[in-house]
């Protein structure tokens, strides 16, 4: 199937970029999302976005015609006419489950159904629709138009042709697709949300400040980025989320989430989306 009309469900931050970056790479893109202020909202971010990167040179196109390319919906009516779809929504299993199973319903037969999951079981969740064959990982990263590697994540009925479709597709979209075993966590998660944790760990401990850590894994590890900004960015929810999935998935007690964390995500100081976590953060 020759993939050109690209469902985006979920218009947070990831479906904000996908869809924006799926536009800019010329195919057309049915954004949804359950109100009408959140796909505004996205729609604002997209052009904001858009507006950056062409004052940079780094995209050529005139930026009406990359929006005009997406269409914007608050019901699941568009999924029949689309070519692949690709689910955004909050990372939370029961979430994913539902909304999975109602596009499972509306899908063609053959069409590929993939997950923007940062961490859940592609195999459980490819379980609960009718095609877990046609099912995958698609995890890109945060913020989605900047950062070039996608993981690309089979569950164990996932075939062969639908892994190289969605890797022909990932590298369409300009990204460099990489192949991650369905493990908790998968490679990046599995690698940086214990660094995070760890990072909270050792400031809870008093070993640095906040700003003394994240200077020493920046100047000393060359990151672009401190653990514990970046954590602000990813949100600390979702950082929670993610240690809680590999603590439960592999048992082990080096993935326990560091009580801080717990305590902060508790207090609401969720990073830049609320506008406080381990920095401040103005409008």
């Amino acid at each position: 199937m020759n993939i050109r009309k690209i469902g985006v469900i979920g218009a947070g931050t990831m479906g904000t970029g996908i869809a924006q970056v799926a536009a800019a790479s010329g195919f057309e893109v049915y954004l949804n999302d359950t109100g009408d202020d959140l796909i505004q909202k996205s729609l604002r971010k997209i052009d904001k976005s858009l507006t950056k990167l062409i004052e940079k040179g780094k995209v050529q196109e005139d930026k009406d015609i990359i929006l005009g390319r997406i269409k914007t919906y608050t019901d699941l009516e568009f999924v029949t006419d689309i070519d692949f779809a690709v689910e955004a929504v909050f990372e939370d299993y029961n979430v994913k489950k539902n909304i999975l199973q109602e596009l499972d319903k509306r899908l063609a037969p053959g069409v590929i159904l993939a997950s923007n999951t940062s961490s859940i079981s592609i195999t459980r969740l490819g379980a609960v629709t009718s095609r877990p064959s046609h099912f995958m990982g698609m995890h890109f990263m945060n913020p989605v138009p900047l950062m070039t590697l996608v993981e690309l994540i089979k569950g164990i009925a996932t075939s062969e042709d639908t892994f190289i479709k969605v890797k022909t597709l990932a590298e369409s979209l300009g990204k460099v697709p990489v192949e991650a075993n369905d493990f908790p966590g998968f490679i990046a998660n599995r690698i940086l949300i214990p660094l995070i944790n760890e990072a909270v760990y050792a400031l809870m401990a008093g070993v640095g400040t906040v700003d003394g850590i994240d200077q020493v894994m920046k100047l000393g590890m060359n990151h672009p980025m401190g653990p514990l900004a970046l954590a602000d960015l990813i949100g600390l929810d979702v950082c929670l989320h993610i240690m809680e999935v590999l603590y439960e998935g592999f048992k082990d007690s080096k993935y326990r989430p560091c009580p801080l964390l717990k305590k902060m995500v508790d207090a609401g100081y969720l990073g830049r989306k609320s506008g406080k976590g381990f920095y401040k953060y103005g409008e």
